[in-house]
């Protein structure tokens, strides 16, 4: 039916749905990063919660609702919009696009997703500084160690599978380099060493930060699988040819590089293949 067939009072009726439709596009495109995150986390029954670590407390969403099993899955966000532009810090760090959100809550597995500090949440001590140069400082990561010891002391399991996206992949390895309840880690498109990273980009240092290959004798001996995007121009394939060759020997690392795969595109099919499988670890020299 065209629009001059139509009559006086059904064409003002469309019009109204339309704009309607339109006002609530408007909406949706006017939430907080916070509001979006809330949002998500509803539209599969869950909801946000603030865990209260210090100094900086981190947004968290639970996948699950029944006891969970002795091992849980901890889903680590990346770097966020750590910039605004190449030379502005941005002023709020959050994520925009909810990718690691959506990858825990679509998991069958019992997970948890932690954001990073000041992702979604923020308090006084929230400084720019925090969210470049000093993304994997001493007291972040002494956030996330208290976050581990609050949810272990939750739910009672025995020990936490990390899961780290981007900059989430060297908070995953500072975490199990002092934690003995890390049974295995698993990055996408993960920033394995950011030292050699900053080095490949011609980026200044991140002044405060830990290297994870600072712990490389302990970090040997945790199994590992790492994702990486074959078409990353963020993260390189080489920080991970690094990583590896720094690490030294390891009975457990495993490494799939993924063709077609960006820094941002491509993982939720890529995750939806290799998230139930076993990492392949070699044999002991000792077993028969």
């Amino acid at each position: 039916m065209t629009a001059a067939k139509l009559s006086p009072l059904r064409w003002v009726g469309i019009c109204l749905q339309g704009t309607a439709l339109l006002f609530s596009a408007v909406l949706s495109g006017c939430q907080s990063p916070q509001q979006a995150l809330q949002a998500l986390a509803s539209s599969h029954g869950q909801h946000l919660e603030i865990l209260t670590t210090h100094p900086f407390p981190l947004a968290m969403v639970a996948t699950f609702t029944h006891a969970p099993p002795p091992r849980l899955r901890i889903y680590l966000e990346g770097d966020g919009r750590a910039w605004a532009t190449a030379t502005q810090p941005s002023i709020d760090p959050s994520p925009r696009q909810l990718m690691v959100t959506r990858l825990a809550l679509n998991d069958p597995t019992p997970s948890l997703y932690l954001a990073r500090p000041c992702q979604f949440v923020s308090v006084p001590t929230c400084t720019t500084d925090l969210w470049t140069h000093r993304r994997f400082s001493e007291e972040v990561i002494a956030s996330f160690d208290q976050a581990l010891d609050l949810l272990k002391a939750r739910y009672h399991n025995q020990d936490f599978e990390l899961v780290g996206y981007s900059g989430g992949a060297a908070v995953a390895l500072l975490l199990a380099s002092r934690r003995d309840d890390i049974a295995q880690v698993q990055t996408l498109a993960g920033n394995l060493s950011p030292r050699e990273w900053a080095r490949i980009q011609q980026l200044a240092p991140l002044r405060g930060s830990l290297e994870p290959l600072q712990y490389r004798q302990r970090l040997a001996m945790i199994p590992q699988r790492h994702l990486l995007g074959g078409n990353d121009r963020v993260i390189p394939v080489a920080v991970e040819a690094f990583y590896r060759h720094q690490l030294g020997p390891s009975a457990c690392l495993e490494t799939i590089v993924l063709p077609g795969v960006t820094h941002e595109t491509g993982w939720d099919q890529a995750w939806l293949n290799w998230r139930g499988k076993s990492i392949q670890c070699r044999p002991s020299p000792n077993s028969k």
